[in-house]
C-alpha cells in the first residue's frame, strides 16, 4: 500500500452502527472456498468487556490528535467485520477485526504533525518515520493483555503479498490472515476519502487501483477479488459514521461503546 496520510480535523462524530448480521447478511459469497482459520491468538468474545476502557482510551488519544483518523478507524472496524463475515470467519476473528480496525493506526500518535499532515511528498527521512507507525502501535498495545489478539493486525497491515511491504517484509501467507483482510478495506477507505496530498477517488477508481495493486503482487488476490465483487452490497449496509448531528468527545465515545456492545451481543449469542 502506498502512503495514505491522515487528514487533520477538529471533532469526532461517530454514531452507532448496525450489528454485523444487519450489515453483512446479504454478502456471504456462496462460491468462496473454505477460508483458513486465523493464524494468531484471537480475542475471546466472552470477556471482551474488560477491554472497553482500554479501547476508549486509545480512541480518545486518536481523537485528540486527528479526528479524521478516528472516522477512518471506525469505518475500518465496520467494513473489516463485513468482509470477514463474507469470508465466513469465526466470531473471535470478527471481533479481532473490529477492534483492530479501531487501533491499527494507534502508532501514528508518535508521528510529528509536520510529517503526518504534510500535503506534499515525504522526504526519505520522513518516510522512515511514517513507516515506523505499525511497530510503534504494536509497542503501545503489547502490554495490554486483552489486545494481544490484534497485535498482528497492527504490526502487519502494511505488508505486501510479494514481500515488499513493511515492517518485516513478510510474504504471502506469512502475513497474518486478519492483517490481509484489514489492509484491503484500509486501502479502499484511504483512497475514497480525502488526504492532505490528494482528493478522494471515486469508488470505481479506488477499485481499479486495488486491482492494479493485486495484479502487481501486493495484495492477497482471493481477498481482494472477493471485496471487489461484493463491495457494493457490503458497504451499503454500513451506517456512515459522519452522518447525523455533530457531537463532542462524549458523543463519539458513547457511539463507539454502543457499537462494541452491539457487536459483542451478536458474537456471544
Amino acid at each position: 500500500m502506498n502512503r495514505h496520510g491522515e487528514k487533520q480535523a477538529s471533532t469526532l462524530t461517530a454514531h452507532t452502527v448496525r450489528r454485523p448480521a444487519a450489515v453483512c447478511e446479504h454478502t456471504i459469497d456462496p462460491d468462496l472456498p473454505k477460508v483458513p482459520r486465523a493464524d494468531a491468538p484471537l480475542m475471546s468474545a466472552q470477556p471482551f468487556s474488560e477491554t472497553e476502557d482500554v479501547l476508549y482510551s486509545l480512541a480518545r488519544m486518536l481523537e485528540q490528535r486527528d479526528s479524521h483518523t478516528a472516522g477512518h478507524c471506525e469505518r475500518l472496524a465496520i467494513s473489516g467485520v463485513a468482509l470477514g463475515v463474507a469470508m465466513r470467519l469465526d466470531s473471535a476473528s470478527l471481533l479481532s477485526l473490529h477492534v483492530g480496525g479501531y487501533v491499527h493506526d494507534i502508532g501514528k500518535i508518535g508521528i510529528p504533525d509536520s510529517v503526518l499532515f504534510k500535503p506534499g511528498k515525504l522526504t526519505v527521512e520522513e518516510w522512515e518515520i511514517m513507516r515506523a507507525h505499525p511497530v510503534r502501535g504494536e509497542e503501545i498495545c503489547r502490554p495490554l493483555k486483552p489486545l494481544r489478539g490484534v497485535l498482528p493486525l497492527i504490526r502487519h497491515h502494511h505488508e505486501r503479498w510479494d514481500g515488499t511491504g513493511y515492517p518485516d517484509g513478510l510474504r504471502g501467507t506469512e502475513i497474518p490472515l486478519l492483517a490481509r483482510v484489514l489492509q484491503v478495506v484500509d486501502i479502499y477507505d484511504a483512497l475514497t476519502n480525502p488526504r492532505p496530498y490528494k482528493h478522494a477517488y471515486s469508488s470505481a477508481c479506488a477499485l481499479e487501483i486495488l486491482q492494479e495493486e493485486t495484479d502487481r503482487g501486493w495484495r492477497d488476490a482471493e481477498i481482494a477479488s472477493l471485496f471487489i465483487r461484493i463491495h457494493k452490497q457490503m458497504l451499503a449496509g454500513i451506517t456512515d459514521p459522519w452522518a447525523g448531528e455533530a457531537g463532542g468527545m462524549g458523543g463519539g465515545m458513547g457511539a463507539i461503546g454502543d457499537s462494541l456492545h452491539n457487536l459483542r451481543t451478536h458474537l456471544t449469542h
